[in-house]
């Protein structure tokens, strides 16, 4: 009796590897294949293709395309973007299908107490007092959470009985079901819009982490271009103080001349001999204020993270004279293109707008639950069937088979429908969540005005210093031209004898000092240039930098 037939335990058998199966396959994620962990981080790139003659030489945009691929900053500013689009992926997990298997395999034996287990007569005609049990199960589960609230949920199950006791009727027996079950929230959470909710926050937040990336990119390159012109400032500085040491030198050298052929007094001579140290000093300082902000620039566009790179000196190709016309717009127009333009206020704008999501989320929270659920449930037994209302008892075998007849011509049913209300009498958390979504927005809304202040008043300065630097590179154009004139007229004064050689190496100081004010005010003009730019939100399009749009799919 406690052997099946052959049918009957290949049908199980099918039925609980088959189950087994398919959670073993369900284990395994369509995106398993997830990005691996680096053991370190790759070198820097393009550096090796701007060296020229063993320099590295680069122009404003060169400079700009390295600080984009080799700072740490801007890939540091990169990392909110990829985290907030795996939190879109975790904002789909609710509606993630769940399958589920479970088999039990159980043999009982006990001592039979009593003559109602069956044990020791009846059809099974044994004289053991052991009540021997068989117990095999399997079933397999399904769930998923839909968009619309709904919860569908359908499993099988199948199973083996086999026993010794003379009282059953179907032995060995084998039954099977199926359940069927739907929920539907009618009141909170019902619709798309109370589960999607969280999906759609992280799209906003996914939105402004990429308006934010915007905005350090934005800054990461004016950095780079203000690191750039202070660069050429210094060169342009340590080239005036060499031209000025060397016309202090050719003065020295002439006074010396006229010391030997007796024309001037010893004592004169000590005036040039100072002006000559005095400028060699500053020569020295200029070469090591170009030397720190060299390092500086390396490390703006990553050159100091290759030590081949590093040791090379830098060519930096860039005129800092401006091209005329000179740029000019007026206040109203660069806050009309900040306005529309900075990514700060489009990442601001993206969290009141995920503001209202959470409001309205945390007022669907505060409705009653309220939830239809329906179930279907047939089952189906078979098995070998003892008729022991004659003598002897009539044997009919069967198996698995007749339990899957039965559920699948649906013989035994059983369905109900249920209605179930939750109401809380107080609700204080989701009140309370209700209050921090309203005063969240409020915060929102604040710093959308701070940043509305801020903006205007890096317009306002952009503006501002890009008009000095105008009005300075014209008024430096006459100081240097009128000074070297004066340099010009007091040599030749001295050369006739009727000058002094102080004014001399004064009109040269003068003259060293207007013509490191033009570099600086064509300098101040480049920066101020880039910082409108920047405060208008148009510094990417100037320079043509597109940054890539992380989309994201539906897992």
């Amino acid at each position: 009796m406690l052997k099946l037939t052959r049918c009957g335990n290949a049908l199980f058998a099918l039925a609980v590897l088959s189950a087994t199966a398919i959670v073993c396959r369900a284990g395994d994620s369509p995106n398993r294949s997830a990005a691996t962990i680096p053991g370190s981080l790759p070198p820097p790139s393009a550096l090796r293709d701007h060296v020229v003659n063993g320099k590295l030489r680069l122009t404003l945009e060169d400079a700009i395309l390295l600080t984009l691929l080799n700072n740490p900053e801007v890939r540091l500013a990169r990392t909110p973007v990829d985290q907030a689009h795996y939190r879109i992926m975790a904002a789909y997990a609710p509606f993630d299908p769940l399958l589920t298997a479970n088999t039990l395999n159980q043999r009982s034996l006990s001592q039979a107490t009593n003559e109602l287990q069956g044990v020791g007569g009846g059809a099974t005609a044994q004289t053991t007092q052991t009540l021997d049990q068989l117990t095999q199960l399997g079933a397999v589960n399904y769930t998923q959470t839909f968009e619309t609230g709904t919860v569908f949920s359908t499993s099988f199950s199948g199973g083996k009985g086999d026993t010794n006791s003379g009282f059953y009727f179907i032995n060995p027996f084998f039954n099977a079901g199926w359940n069927l079950q739907v929920s539907q929230p009618l009141l909170k959470n019902r619709g798309f819009f109370p589960n999607m909710a969280p999906i759609r926050i992280a799209r906003r937040s996914a939105s402004a982490s990429q308006d934010n990336f915007e905005a350090q990119v934005n800054t990461s390159i004016q950095q780079a271009i203000n690191q750039y012109w202070s660069v050429v400032l210094a060169r342009e500085s340590l080239r005036v103080a060499d031209a000025s040491l060397k016309q202090a030198q050719a003065t020295y050298d002439h006074d010396k001349r006229s010391l030997d052929l007796g024309a001037l007094p010893p004592l004169d001579i000590y005036r040039s001999q100072s002006e000559v140290a005095q400028r060699r000093v500053a020569s020295i300082q200029a070469e090591y204020q170009l030397k720190q902000q060299e390092d500086a620039l390396r490390q703006v566009v990553g050159a100091d993270l290759d030590s081949y790179v590093e040791a090379l000196d830098l060519d930096l190709v860039e005129d800092p004279a401006p091209v005329e016309p000179l740029f000019s717009i007026d206040v109203s127009t660069a806050q009309g293109l900040a306005e529309q333009h900075r990514p700060e206020f489009a990442a601001l704008r993206e969290q009141l707008a995920a503001d209202d999501i959470s409001i309205r989320l945390a007022r669907n929270n505060l409705l009653p639950d309220l939830e239809l659920q329906g179930v279907y449930n047939p089952q189906g037994v078979g098995g070998t069937q003892y008729d022991n209302s004659v003598t002897p008892p009539l044997v009919t075998p069967g198996g698995f088979g007749d339990a899957l007849s039965q559920l699948f011509h649906f013989s035994y049913p059983t369905y109900s429908l249920s209605l179930t209300f939750n109401f809380p009498l107080r609700n204080r958390s989701a009140r309370a969540a209700l209050g921090e979504a309203r005063v969240a927005k409020t915060g929102d809304l604040y710093q959308m005005r701070r940043q509305e202040q801020a903006v205007r008043l890096d317009v306002l300065n952009a503006v501002h210093s890009l008009e000095e630097a105008k009005l300075s590179i014209s008024a430096a154009k006459i100081a240097r031209d009128l000074t070297e004139k004066t340099v010009e007229s007091e040599q030749r004064k001295y050369e006739l004898g009727t000058g002094t050689i102080f004014l001399v190496l004064e009109a040269q100081t003068e003259l060293a000092q207007t013509e490191v004010s033009l570099v600086q005010a064509e300098v101040n003009y480049q920066i101020a240039l880039a910082a409108v730019d920047h405060a208008t939100g148009t510094l990417l399009e100037r320079h043509r930098v597109q940054l890539e749009q992380s989309g994201f799919k539906q897992p």
